[in-house]
């Protein structure tokens, strides 16, 4: 009863509670807490603080041994190691059990081994199973193998497993284990080899839904067959599929690739009427196609419609447009204001940023704003790229400005972290020398 009780405070997000609960039955009980430990175990995993759980198992159980660990303990903690990464950890633990396992800590483990890539050490563990009468692997166990395969572009591996799935008693695929196989070929552009597998998907009785053709739409498109993309995305529409952001977002990135960012656009303000929130890098997609035409007003129309349309801009999002607009005379006062907001909005500039406005300030004549952001770019201890170093040393020298080109040459290399100092030291000197200074 107590474990329900950490476990639901856990699921409120009062973990100081969880722990505090924990603490006091586990004092009142005098170690007979197997079923609270474990549940904190859960919660504490859940909430990714598994250091935290690690801590509580190292000394409560192996070195206090103040409950003995039952297989849901072992799971829990497996699947908290392989949830951050650990899993050579993860597979000590689960080679050392002392208790028998289950089907839930063969899974665990699996998709532990397939997420690091560890392919063959999640087929050894099936294959282990499949030697164990008492824990025969299910649907999961051959899902999880099969989407590892195909992540790694085995699908020949991928089918095999499929085979031996369906070729066992209760374990045939569901929906999830033909998206995996279907997911695998579009991504290696087979989109013809996936709808042969959606057909033969619907002849067993299994729906396809839309993941299965967000798939497809990726397959067209990787496969460069954009026009069959667009045409299969219209007919999802028109058929009254319920669409979320994903196909949406495949097809806005394959317009913007094709240089038809207004019909991406469309697209934006479609989502918007049926209450889908488009992504990030959608946006960020149709900007970069837009300034790539060349058709700068509606690039800042966008960005400032972002908000509008529920998606705030990132640094990317400033940058792809202020980069454009550097490379257009006459609209330096546009790119200041886009500064300005950029940083109000908590980002800051870059090496790539810094250099490309030194450059573009010292390209328009306007050599004091160049000379501050070279300023600022030495407070913030960030190094300009050489090309544009370049530039302004000779737009510098060219108008007299020797010493005060030293002196800031000198501030960058004592402040800033530079790795190469005699390449730019060479840009210097050459243009001193050019200069009739050396």
């Amino acid at each position: 009863m107590v474990g329900k009780f950490v476990k639901a405070h856990g699921d409120l997000g009062h973990l100081k509670w969880a722990v505090k609960l924990f603490h006091q039955v586990r004092e009142r009980e005098l170690g007979d807490c197997l079923f609270s430990y474990n549940a904190l175990l859960g919660v504490l995993v859940k909430a990714n603080m598994v250091s935290h759980a690690w801590g509580y198992f190292g000394h409560i159980v192996i070195k206090s041994r103040v409950v003995n660990p039952d297989v849901s303990t072992y799971t829990t903690m497996i699947k908290g190691l392989c949830k951050i990464g650990m899993i050579d950890d993860a597979e000590k633990l689960f080679d050392e059990m002392s208790c028998v396992k289950n089907l839930m800590t063969y899974n665990v483990i699996i998709d532990g081994f397939c997420k690091k890539g560890f392919v063959e050490k999640a087929q050894r563990v099936v294959n282990e199973m499949v030697g164990n009468e008492a824990c025969l692997p299910d649907i999961v166990s051959y899902t999880t193998l099969m989407d590892g395969y195909c992540k790694k572009g085995e699908f020949e591996k991928a089918m095999r497993c499929f085979h031996e799935m369906v070729s066992r008693k209760n374990c045939e695929p569901n929906v999830l284990t033909y998206n995996v196989l279907i997911n695998g070929l579009c991504s290696n552009g087979d989109v013809d080899e996936a709808k042969r597998m959606m057909s033969k998907m619907r002849l067993s009785g299994v729906r396809d839904n839309i993941a299965t053709h967000t798939s497809l739409l990726k397959g067209y498109c990787i496969a460069g067959r954009s026009n069959e993309a667009i045409k299969h995305f219209k007919e999802m529409v028109n058929l009254g599929m319920s669409l979320d952001g994903k196909p949406y977002a495949v097809i806005i990135n394959e317009y913007s690739k094709l240089g038809r960012p207004d019909e991406g656009v469309v697209l934006l303000k479609e989502m918007r009427g049926k209450g889908i929130k488009p992504s990030l890098a959608s946006f960020n997609a149709l900007l970069r196609s837009f300034i790539k035409l060349r058709e700068f007003d509606k690039a800042i129309l966008l960005l400032k419609q972002m908000p509008r349309m529920g998606c705030y801009p990132n640094f990317l999002s400033y940058s792809e447009v202020i980069i454009g607009f550097l490379e257009v005379k006459g609209r330096m006062q546009e790119v200041e204001m886009l500064v300005s907001e950029m940083i109000q909005n908590g980002h800051s500039l870059d090496t790539t940023l810094y250099s490309s406005l030194i450059n573009a300030y010292c390209i328009s004549g306007d050599i004091s704003k160049a000379v501050w952001f070279f300023k600022e770019m030495i407070g913030e201890r960030i190094v300009i790229r050489n090309d544009c170093f370049e530039v302004f040393v000779k737009e510098m020298c060219s108008r007299g400005l020797v010493l005060e080109v030293e002196n800031l040459f000198n501030q960058m290399r004592e402040n800033c972290l530079m790795s190469d100092v005699e390449t730019y030291q060479s840009v210097l000197n050459e243009c001193l020398c050019g200069n009739g200074d050396l």
